[in-house]
């Protein structure tokens, strides 16, 4: 596999998961992390009037991306 090939799954969960927090982890097969991240972000965005709600989309994404990258996809032979 390429370099670009092995950056896309990583760049792919961090655009899911700053989009919606908690996508990139269900697209990563981390389905209690993502929950967690779909329940937490909305009621941080309501509680701090929407401050800490991006401060969730930017961790979101980031623990997405990491995750991804340390976690490669099995190459299928």
């Amino acid at each position: 596999r390429t370099q670009l090939d092995r950056m896309d799954r990583p760049g792919t969960a961090a655009v899911l998961s700053f989009v919606i927090p908690g996508l990139g982890q269900f697209y990563n097969g981390k389905f209690l992390r993502g929950l967690i991240w779909l329940i937490v972000t909305p009621g941080l965005w309501i509680g701090t009037g929407g401050f800490l709600g991006w401060v969730c989309h930017l961790v979101s994404s980031y623990m997405a991306y990491q995750w991804a990258r340390e976690h490669p996809p099995l190459l299928e032979e």
